[in-house]
């Protein structure tokens, strides 16, 4: 049997989404370094795989697929993380768009320029701008942890907060100024103690 492959550094975030999906799922993979530092997805056998040239790439014996949060949903459907129930599923899919767009957003400008260092990512009024943004978009979730006690989605965890935990784990370690938010502290908590979640939330990878 061939192994599913994941093709994507393990510094990007995205990846590192498919990775814990797979290892919640105990799911056997071949995974293969590509983007920054690394192959270049630009090449044009990546190309083919992902005309976007963007990790990560998932190939299995279907072909290839890409859009990491399409993957996760992709792999885990079937499963307690991605529920049949409908209400359940919309509740996760709605955390899931909620980190790909506001989150993602809020927090891209003050990344880039304090992590990445991206060049053009360094002007200070709009990275105190995106740490504000990002800052009141954690407070968002912080405010729906409350309400759940548990999980983004309710009382179980789900694919919700494999995209989420990872970016709480970003917002932890990265150099900024941080609300006290206890929930999400204890949300950070629970995450922690998954098994699958080890070995992608080290401090000097976020």
């Amino acid at each position: 049997m061939t192994l599913p492959r994941v093709l994507g550094r393990t510094s990007s975030i995205n990846v590192r989404k498919v990775l814990w999906t797979l290892d919640e799922l105990g799911v056997d993979y071949a995974r293969e370094d590509w983007g920054a530092g690394f192959a270049p997805t630009r090449d044009p056998a990546f190309l083919t795989l992902n005309p976007n040239a963007l990790v990560p790439v998932l190939i299995d014996a279907h072909g290839p697929l890409w859009e990491s949060n399409a993957i996760c949903r992709y792999l885990a459907a079937g499963s307690p993380l991605f529920p049949d129930d409908r209400r359940q599923r919309a509740l996760v899919d709605q955390w899931m768009d909620w980190q790909a767009t506001e989150l993602n957003t809020a927090w891209r400008y003050a990344f880039a320029g304090l992590v990445r260092k991206f060049p053009g990512f360094d002007d200070p009024h709009q990275i105190e701008t995106s740490i504000k943004a990002w800052n009141t978009a954690m407070g968002l979730l912080d405010a729906r942890l409350v309400d759940t006690g548990a999980y983004a989605a309710g009382e179980t965890f789900t694919l919700a907060d494999i995209v989420l935990g990872l970016s709480v784990h970003r917002w932890l370690h990265s150099p900024i100024d941080r609300d006290e938010r206890p929930a999400l502290t204890a949300y950070y908590g629970r995450l922690k103690a998954r098994p699958a979640f080890a070995a992608w939330s080290l401090p000097e990878v976020p």
